[in-house]
C-alpha cells in the first residue's frame, strides 16, 4: 500500500554531512507521520526522527542538535540532514511511513561514517 524511493546514503567522514531523502506513495491510505529509523547490524531498528502530519517533529536524543528532519519538496516526501556525523551513525537508515495503525518501511540506504 505504500512504495518508496530513499536515496542520498553512502560514506562519509567524521563530522560530514549527508541528507538522505524519502518519497512515500500512498495508495488507500492516508499518511500520519514519516520518519527515519536506523538499524546496526545486529541492532534493533530504532527511531532517528519523525514529522508529523501538523509538521510537529520528533528526535531520538542521540540526533538532537545534529540531524533535520523536513519535508520535501514533493507530498509525502522527507527528508534528513544528519550534521557532524560520527563512526556510530554508520547504519542502515530506513524510511517510514505510519498509516491507519500500521507502519510501511522502505528499502534502507546504508550510511558509512569512517575515516
Amino acid at each position: 500500500q505504500v512504495q518508496f524511493v530513499e536515496s542520498g546514503g553512502g560514506l562519509v567522514q567524521p563530522g560530514g554531512s549527508l541528507r538522505l531523502s524519502c518519497t512515500a506513495s500512498a495508495s488507500e491510505v492516508s499518511i500520519y507521520a514519516l520518519g527515519w529509523y536506523r538499524q546496526v547490524a545486529g541492532g534493533e531498528r530504532v527511531l532517528v526522527a519523525h514529522i508529523f502530519r501538523d509538521d510537529t517533529t520528533n528526535y531520538a536524543d542521540f540526533a538532537k542538535g545534529r540531524f533535520t528532519i523536513s519535508r520535501g519538496g514533493a507530498q509525502d516526501t522527507v527528508d534528513l540532514q544528519m550534521n557532524n556525523l560520527k563512526p556510530e551513525d554508520t547504519a542502515v537508515y530506513y524510511c517510514n511511513a505510519f498509516a491507519l495503525g500500521s507502519h510501511y518501511w522502505g528499502p534502507g540506504t546504508r550510511v558509512t561514517v569512517s575515516s
